[in-house]
């Protein structure tokens, strides 16, 4: 089966807003991708179901992240929505949302970089030359232009009615799948209009989009959110911001280092084990077991941090006492252990000796806190 069927699937998900799909596992859409493109191989049949499972999957993991957002937000509790009020927000969104409003949003967004990307990677690019003929790139950008067309001509003299091709087919689809993004971000936006603001308020919002001024503002005003200068002024502003949480880091950490710390097991009483028994409907001896156990492994787990730390230091004891001994020659052959002096090998042979036991008891008290720590984590029955 033909790629285009996939190209077009992954096209369409790559065009769905990312907050539609913020779905609480990490890029659900990429596994959708990946399952979406069958091997050249595979007979008709075979990736046609392909392409049906990875859809069906996008699509629960799209149902699975508006239920989450639903939650969240309790979008289900609001309130019904008066019609009447309902009719001037959309009367509203109308304006600010005229046919094509995305599409020029995302053009002003992408469009330039997009171009300058398909510009860099075309069959005339400098950069593609350079691939095809393995000529450094620097030495093919100082040819001029009907060199490297006619260069370009040899491998590919089909290219622009290839590119012209593309365009006339991919861009109408794009600026279809775009339009319909357009009614349901109308009716998302209207419903909350209608909450926002007041029947006076809307008919005031209307009365001005009914304006040449405002038609200009409502056919703009998304496009602008979009703006390089916009985007470039955000990006400058970051620096800042940071610098300003860094200079006052201090002051923060004075203010937020009195607060009382969080309490483990290992902090509560006999009292407060009883009462927190009774709140979890358990058995207090289950609930002591786990303090017990949580204490034990607190100090095993100590001790295995400082076994870790001692091997640490013994190993880069070891490793600097090896780079002393082979920066004392400007040759590989100071690298060579037989060229060490007597003095030099002992000392070298006694840090990694003493380093390999450390790991070694390092290990051994890893693994006891982490049987311990099973033991704890362990449902009790």
């Amino acid at each position: 089966m033909s790629t285009f069927k996939n190209l077009l699937l992954a096209g369409a998900m790559a065009l769905t807003p990312a907050h539609a799909v913020a779905a609480p596992k990490e890029a659900p859409i990429a596994e959708a991708v990946t399952v979406a493109m069958p091997a050249e191989s595979e007979s008709e049949p075979d990736s046609a179901q392909s392409l049906a499972d990875a859809k069906a999957k996008m699509q629960k993991e799209i149902d699975q992240a508006i239920a989450l957002i639903e939650k969240i937000f309790e979008v289900d509790k609001l309130p019904p929505v008066d019609p009447a009020q309902l009719a001037l927000a959309q009367q509203t969104t109308n304006a600010l949302i005229p046919a094509g409003s995305i599409e020029k949003m995302l053009d002003n967004m992408y469009g330039k970089l997009f171009r300058a990307f398909m510009d860099q990677t075309s069959s005339m690019s400098d950069l593609m030359l350079s691939i095809k003929t393995g000529v450094d790139s620097e030495k093919i950008a100082a040819l001029d232009a009907t060199s490297k067309t006619a260069i370009a001509d040899m491998f590919d003299p089909h290219r622009k009615e290839r590119e012209d091709q593309i365009n006339k087919v991919i861009k109408p689809l794009i600026s279809e799948a775009l339009g319909d993004l357009e009614p349901p971000m109308r009716d998302g936006l209207a419903r909350a209009y209608a909450r926002k603001f007041s029947a006076q308020q809307l008919g005031d919002l209307n009365a001005f989009l009914a304006t040449p001024t405002g038609q200009a503002y409502g056919a703009e005003w998304m496009s602008l959110q979009a703006d390089p200068e916009v985007m470039i002024a955000m990006v400058k502003a970051v620096p800042p911001l940071i610098n300003k949480f860094i200079d006052r880091g201090p002051e923060l950490e004075g203010k937020l280092k009195d607060l009382p710390k969080e309490k483990a097991m290992s902090d509560l009483t006999d009292a407060e084990l009883a009462k927190l028994a009774k709140l979890m409907k358990i058995d207090v001896k289950t609930l002591k077991k786990n303090r017990d156990m949580w204490n034990d492994d607190m100090t095993t787990d100590a001790t295995a941090v400082d076994a870790v730390d001692a091997a640490g230091d013994a190993a880069d004891a070891a490793a600097d006492a090896a780079d002393a001994a082979a920066a004392a020659a400007d040759y590989d052959e100071a690298y060579d252990r037989s060229n060490w002096s007597a003095a030099d090998l002992q000392k070298v042979e006694d840090l990694e000796a003493e380093a390999d036991k450390a790991s070694s008891a390092a290990y051994d008290a890893e693994q006891e806190a982490v049987a311990n720590a099973r033991k704890r984590l362990k449902p009790s029955t």
